[in-house]
């Protein structure tokens, strides 16, 4: 029996079925005593409910499974929540269910000016990349701009190419490249920062819409037994600190935020006042902004992403993707944003990335001490072995993103043959960094892919896709000595997350003393990690309290 203290009989005990604490011990016990929203009591069934008094709610479990709450370690929930409510491609698995869906929206949404959203996949077009020609017999002359599940390609039509004035004597932009025809012409395929040709004449949503948008993304989340997270794209233009700070105020932000706020490669060290008056301003209890996102390169779907030597079977020789910062300019931010109090979120997908990351964390540690932040580098797909043991001595955690670490033909086709076989033997390298004694956390990049932690555990465990109807028969496990347990991938999604976000102490296990952040899981996970995602979430509880029930 494991006990905090406590002056007064629980509000809340759970009984009849089995409670997995996570953390260091990973203790499994029978029963779970709750008093103001914090873990009071766990061990046996008999000892906790002995601990209750005539008003303590005794819930029955009925045989189902408890396990803390995830924490999602990079997500962008306001960007989620609104795609939800537009055009939402990210359950689209072939291109007529594509075309179906962008017909429908299209047809049900008439008075709409532009046609938003995204969530497509680049396999299930030709060479990874969509015409401007098919978006235009879905959707007519109204403008459409539908971002790829990885949003770092945009989609759009022709009337959006003629409203931006993009034509084949246009420029590509720095950081960025417009697809062509043979002939020149935009295909309607518009990569990295040339996204932003197109979405800057979007028309912005208004506050209220993001509001909502936050708020249908929450009550998505907390039904996947997600309980909090850290939004990995904080925008200053619109303010979504703003918009998170405003559903706090009205007592409607359940979930406990970290927001990683966006900089500006272009506007360098003079946006730091600007960090630090948004972390001042907008940080509430459960909710606070001192973390700074970088993004470094793109991905290796499209070559964007910053690689060490060129990428294979290119018709340009030599193509080595898109680094956004020289290492001096990195060194000089990182340092910065470190000696500000600044954690640094990266966005690193090649192994140039990785390393560029891990050697301007070294600069600002040489150059400031060891300041205690936990810098984390996201993504982390492609890294070079040399730097995998680097992890841990720099204080750098791995952020990784588990559900791509399988076959599937965006990285059978799209990915490996461009990698080439030592390099993409260096994939999701996440069993190494473990064994090397890094810190991992885990984030689902969603609307990227979904964010259902279960279907994310489910392939860091078995490194093959979650099963489908139709679907392949027994895939080749993807690198298997990557794989993680489930103890271990359980506990990068809680205690990992949590201690990304500073919070180690009161979230990420059910430890005693701890604030009651849990899942009721409708089977064990642990009887059958071969089929983890079979599980299904019955109820979510933030610091006790119900935030979803089915």
């Amino acid at each position: 029996m494991i006990t905090a203290a406590a002056t007064r009989p629980p509000d809340t005990v759970l009984l009849g079925g089995r409670v997995w604490t996570g953390g260091a011990v990973g203790a499994l016990v029978t029963g779970l005593a709750v008093t103001d929203g914090v873990v009071t009591a766990a061990g046996p069934e008999a000892a906790v409910h002995a601990l209750a008094g005539p008003g303590t709610e005794r819930v029955s479990l009925d045989g189902r499974f408890v396990v803390p709450g995830f924490i999602d370690a990079h997500i962008h929930a306001i960007k989620g929540g609104m795609e939800r409510r537009q055009c939402d491609l990210l359950a689209a698995t072939t291109l007529p269910e594509v075309r179906a869906t962008v017909s429908r929206y299209t047809a049900g949404h008439p008075d709409e000016p532009w046609v938003l959203g995204g969530g497509w996949s680049m396999d299930l077009f030709p060479g990874g990349i969509p015409s401007a020609r098919l978006l235009d017999e879905l959707t007519g002359d109204r403008p459409a701009l539908l971002y790829s599940r990885d949003h770092h390609t945009a989609w759009v039509n022709s009337a959006a190419l003629r409203i931006a004035g993009i034509d084949a004597a246009t420029p590509d932009p720095p950081g960025g490249r417009i697809e062509r025809d043979p002939d020149g012409t935009p295909g309607g395929a518009l990569q990295e920062r040339a996204m932003f040709l197109v979405s800057r004449l979007v028309p912005a949503p208004s506050r209220a819409e993001h509001v909502e948008g936050l708020r249908e993304a929450q009550r998505y989340l907390h039904g996947l037994g997600v309980v909090g997270w850290q939004d990995a794209k904080v925008l200053h233009r619109p303010a979504d600190a703003e918009v998170y700070a405003a559903l706090a105020d009205e007592g409607g932000l359940t979930a406990r935020v970290v927001g990683a706020q966006w900089w500006e490669p272009e506007d360098g060290l003079d946006q730091l006042d600007r960090l630090r008056a948004v972390r001042a301003a907008h940080n509430r209890p459960g909710l606070r902004f001192d973390s700074v996102k970088l993004m470094l390169d793109g991905v290796c779907e499209t070559h964007t992403a910053a690689m060490l030597a060129p990428y294979d079977n290119l018709p340009e020789p030599g193509r080595r993707g898109i680094a956004y910062y020289d290492q001096e300019t990195l060194d000089r931010t990182v340092t910065a944003l470190d000696a500000a109090g600044f954690q640094v979120h990266f966005h690193t997908v090649g192994d140039a990335a990785v390393r560029q990351a891990l050697d301007a964390v070294a600069h600002a540690r040489r150059a400031n001490g060891d300041s205690g932040l936990r810098h984390h580098l996201a993504h982390i797909q492609v890294v070079h072995p040399e730097d995998v043991g680097r992890f841990r001595p720099l204080g750098v955690a791995a952020n990784a993103q588990p559900l791509w670490a399988r076959h599937e033909p965006q990285m059978t086709e799209l990915t490996i043959p461009y990698l080439g076989t030592e390099r993409s033997g260096w994939q999701y390298p996440f069993g190494s960094l473990v064994r090397s004694g890094a810190v991992i956390a885990i984030g689902s990049d969603w609307p990227v892919s979904t964010p259902d932690p279960l279907a994310l555990l489910h392939v860091a465990v078995n490194r093959t896709p979650v099963p489908r109807p139709g679907g392949p028969d027994g895939p080749d496990v993807f690198l298997p000595a990557e794989r993680l347990s489930l103890k271990d991938a359980m506990n990068a999604y809680q205690m990992g997350s949590a201690y990304l976000n500073h919070a180690e102490d009161r979230h990420g296990s059910l430890e005693p003393g701890k604030q009651a952040d849990l899942v009721v899981l409708d089977r064990d996970p642990f009887a059958a990690p071969d089929s983890v995602w079979r599980a299904g979430v019955v109820e979510t509880r933030v610091a006790g309290r119900v935030v979803f029930s089915r």
